[in-house]
Order: C-alpha cells, then sequence, then structure tokens
C-alpha cells in the first residue's frame, strides 16, 4: 500500500535507538525527509546512516540533545523546514515508590513525557493546519490503559498527556483540516530498555534472567515480545493519507496483554 506521505517531512523524537528507530526506519521506506533526535551523537549518526540507506532519495537530519528541553526542542524544530509529520517520543521515567518522590522528581516527568510533547504540538500543528495536512502520533505507553503500581510517575504523566490530547484532537479547527492526533500504546517490545530492566530485576532478585523474560514473554497471548520495526509500520500507518479519519485515539500494540474489552 502506497501511504501517500512520500517528499513530507518528520521530526521523530528519541529515534537513534528502540520503538523511536522502529518509526523513522518505516517512515523513511515511505519516501519522508527525516529531522531526527537523540541525546547521544554517535549513535544518532548512526541511525542516520542507516537511514539514508533504506531510501537513498530522502534527506535526513539529526539534531543531538534532549528534546524534553526548551533548547533541545528549539533545535529540533529550527532543524526542520517544515513539520508534515511529529512523532512524539521519550524515555519514561524510573520506577519506584511515590513515597519517595519530591516535586522536583515529579516536574521532571512531567516535563519529559506529558509537557514536551504539548510544546511540540503547539508548535506545529496550526502551520499543519494551514497546508491542510498533518499527523502528530505521541508514542506513550500501555500502561495509560492498565497503570503498573511502579510506574507511578509514567502513569501519571502519560495519563495526563492522554486526557489532554483527547480534547485537543478533536478540535474542529485542527481535525477539519485534516490534521489527526493520535496516541500509540506500546507493551513489550524487545528493545534495549525491556532487557535493562530485565537484567536490573534479576540482579535484584537473584532469579536467573532467562527464567524472567519467560515468565514475562508467556504472559503475553502473542507469545513473544514486539519487534520495534512492526510498531514502526503501525506509526506509518497512523501518518498515512489514508489515516485522515482516525483521531483522537489509543491504540494498543501489545500482543494482545491488556485483557479488557474496551
Amino acid at each position: 500500500m502506497d501511504l501517500g506521505i512520500a517528499g513530507c517531512w518528520a521530526l521523530v523524537c528519541a529515534a537513534s535507538k528502540g520503538l523511536g528507530k522502529g518509526c523513522a526506519q518505516a517512515l523513511a521506506r515511505e519516501g519522508v525527509n527525516l529531522v531526527i533526535t537523540a541525546r547521544g551523537a554517535e549513535a544518532l549518526e548512526a541511525t542516520a546512516a542507516e537511514l539514508r540507506a533504506i531510501h537513498p532519495a530522502i534527506e535526513v537530519r539529526t539534531v543531538a540533545g534532549d528534546i524534553t528541553t526548551p533548547e533541545g526542542r528549539a533545535a529540533a524544530l529550527a532543524a526542520c523546514p517544515r513539520i508534515d509529520i511529529l512523532i512524539n517520543n521519550a524515555g519514561g521515567p524510573p520506577p519506584g515508590d511515590f513515597r519517595d518522590w519530591d516535586r522536583e522528581t515529579w516536574i521532571r516527568a512531567l516535563d519529559a513525557n506529558m509537557l514536551a510533547p504539548i510544546e511540540l504540538i503547539k508548535a506545529t500543528v496550526d502551520a499543519m493546519a494551514e497546508r491542510g495536512f498533518g499527523r502528530v502520533v505521541n508514542i506513550t505507553s500501555g500502561a495509560v490503559k492498565a497503570p503498573i503500581d511502579t510506574l507511578g510517575l509514567s502513569n501519571g504523566a502519560r495519563s495526563g498527556l492522554t486526557g489532554f490530547i483527547a480534547g485537543l484532537a478533536r478540535q474542529p479547527r485542527l481535525a477539519g483540516r485534516n490534521v489527526t492526533i493520535n496516541n500509540l500504546l506500546p507493551g513489550a517490545f524487545d528493545t534495549d530498555r525491556l532487557q535493562s530492566g530485565f537484567r536490573n530485576a534479576a540482579a535484584k532478585s537473584g532469579r536467573p534472567l532467562d527464567e524472567l523474560t519467560a515468565i514475562r514473554r508467556e504472559a503475553i497471548p502473542a507469545q513473544r515480545f514486539g519487534d520495534a520495526a512492526e510498531f514502526g509500520q503501525c506509526c506509518a500507518f497512523l501518518c498515512s493519507r489514508h489515516a485522515g479519519y482516525l483521531l483522537g485515539q489509543n491504540l494498543l500494540v501489545d500482543g494482545g496483554a491488556y485483557p479488557g474489552t474496551f
């Protein structure tokens, strides 16, 4: 299927690895020009080279910096000739007990996983509406649907973003001008973050890494962890010309792990 977005420009945040990289790869295959961000310059440049090899005709620009800061966002926005597609993504805050979190800890979580995406949306959607096309995809978490007790910072910040998007996405001045805003909620994907979590859990519990990994995998109806490339394909479809009637939605990509009907 031709997604109809060749020649568009996309800003993909936290794209040097993991789910952000999967999204950038899928968009590159569709002929989308890219501005990709990440904090680590070396990994970012390596990913840019891979993306150029996928589709030599596209332009790929890199901006090393922290997208959760005003300076990082300003640099990323300045690198884009225009933004037709915005993929909001940032690493989640650490797990823990809410009794140990002070105000500054909460503010850092909100800055990264709620306020930074909102600032990027604010900077881009009105111009999208003027051009008559725009796609925003926020990578949040399956924990928005089924909160995880140790991830209270993520539960709170990402749920705040979800509530904000529910109202914004339905504004006629955006939705009526072919600008869609949706959220992608990943479950367990085979990324560095997931593997790091398993290693930390094994170290703390003294249980074998393979055992903990198998327990988590077998709890997923699909009986496997997700692959970043397939997540990217879901993202690319949401960015396509064919997805103009799909907006304000929270789409779980979790191998069936969430057990609810709604």
